[in-house]
């Protein structure tokens, strides 16, 4: 695959070293060597990203493992690896963040699952912006709420794409509605991204859960 040009636009080295540990999870160290190799990426062979937050981890590294992913196996088979990963991600550690955005307090648990979902969803977008270079916003309509990526680690660089190509955000989405809300699943779907030519990413959120 072409190499993405650097974006100079970082996630904290935690972030990509959680990343990184949910694929080994998901498949395997020699699965994950493989994905380096094929994603340009074989300096983090046995060598991941530190362990603090240090904005080490450019855009286009994230971006890259995703086209690798779909490369590797397929694009049903690596949007679902890529959706794993995501979720992975949030549950192996992005989750602890939430208590810096004040959703893990005790009168935060017993608010109706609405209220859960109003505060919860800006919450995680102030820390992306806090401490990434990810921009993000969120706006609630009746039924929805769009949660956008203004700047999208997930396809950096990537373009012509036939559909959205954002998996591991809506992964990580996923699981931390799933987290937020005490454990339902809520429909995510991607109706921009900048991959197929849209000006940003878009995650429409159903605010009804499936479960």
């Amino acid at each position: 695959m072409n190499p993405i040009e650097k974006s100079g636009l970082y996630y904290p080295n935690k972030f990509g070293l959680i990343t990184i540990q949910s694929l080994e999870e998901v498949m395997g160290k020699n699965g994950l060597n493989a994905i380096f190799n094929l994603a340009g990426l074989n300096h983090y062979i046995e060598n991941y990203p530190a362990d603090n937050l240090d904005k080490g981890f450019d855009f286009s590294e994230l971006s890259a493992l995703g086209i690798a992913l779909e490369e590797m196996y397929g694009p049903r088979g690596g949007r679902g690896l890529a959706l794993r990963a995501g979720r992975a991600t949030f549950a192996g550690g992005l989750k602890n963040f939430g208590a810096l955005a004040g959703v893990a307090d005790l009168a935060f648990v017993v608010l109706p699952l609405q209220s859960k979902l109003r505060i919860g969803l800006p919450a995680f977008a102030k820390i992306f912006t806090q401490l990434t270079d990810q921009e993000t916003s969120v706006e609630e309509k009746d039924n929805e709420f769009i949660w956008t990526i203004h700047k999208c680690p997930c396809c950096w660089g990537r373009t012509g794409a036939d559909k959205p190509a954002c998996f591991i955000a809506a992964g990580l989405l996923q699981e931390s509605l799933k987290w937020v809300s005490g454990g339902n699943e809520f429909r995510v779907n991607e109706s921009k991204c900048v991959a197929v030519g849209d000006d940003v990413c878009e995650f429409v959120v159903q605010k009804d859960p499936i479960s």
